[in-house]
């Protein structure tokens, strides 16, 4: 291993969650464009070659990303849905506050993690897929806790119910992100829209 990689701050200790956190600064400043496995290396001080013995290619570098990304979200989602004492209908409220606000402020991570990048023009690792799929899963099964309480249509089916809910959040967050007929200024109104689109407002 060269001198440099040995007097790096980052070649003690967890290697990789380091390159994995620098990584994930680097993409929100210069996007998935700007970010490649030489300036990764520069920026942490480590050889390339002790990158590539953590990530083979660019593309499993930023799977890592998505995956973090993901892991936050969901952790984020499970927090609003285990709220004892909450309303359900404010559940639905703060999901999508949260997820929309999740998306703009951390915009070139949303479109790693929900963008053409990896999911249509590369491959996707399993450990990305063992975060992302649950993710959404856990959205249907509370569609499904909401249908049963009267929140949201009880005659639809639950699974395309859960993908329209999704994709109308996703547009917002993209209309968002993309500038196109929104900005930040209209993040609580077109939330509040939304809740009131998808959930009942009597429970």
């Amino acid at each position: 291993m060269s001198k440099r990689a040995d007097k790096s701050p980052y070649h003690h200790g967890n290697l990789r969650e380091s390159l994995v956190i620098k990584a994930s600064e680097m993409l929100h400043v210069e996007g998935i464009d700007g970010l490649s496995m030489r300036k990764l290396a520069d920026a942490v001080g480590v050889s390339r070659t002790a990158l590539y013995h953590h990530f083979q290619d660019k593309n499993a570098l930023l799977c890592a990303i998505a995956e973090q990304g993901f892991a936050r979200w969901h952790a984020t989602s499970e927090r609003i849905f285990n709220q004892a004492k909450v309303k359900d209908r404010d559940k639905v409220r703060q999901f999508v506050h949260d997820y929309i606000n999740y998306a703009a402020d951390n915009p070139q991570l949303y479109e790693l993690m929900f963008g053409r990048t990896l999911w249509k023009n590369a491959t996707p690792t399993e450990s990305l897929k063992s975060v992302a799929y649950p993710s959404f899963q856990h959205q249907v099964t509370m569609t499904k806790r909401w249908q049963q309480q009267g929140l949201m249509p009880a005659n639809e089916d639950t699974l395309r119910l859960a993908q329209v809910t999704w994709g109308t959040l996703h547009g917002i967050a993209r209309l968002l992100i993309d500038g196109i007929y929104a900005d930040r200024t209209h993040i609580d109104e077109m939330c509040e829209c939304a809740v009131n689109l998808f959930s009942q407002p009597n429970r």
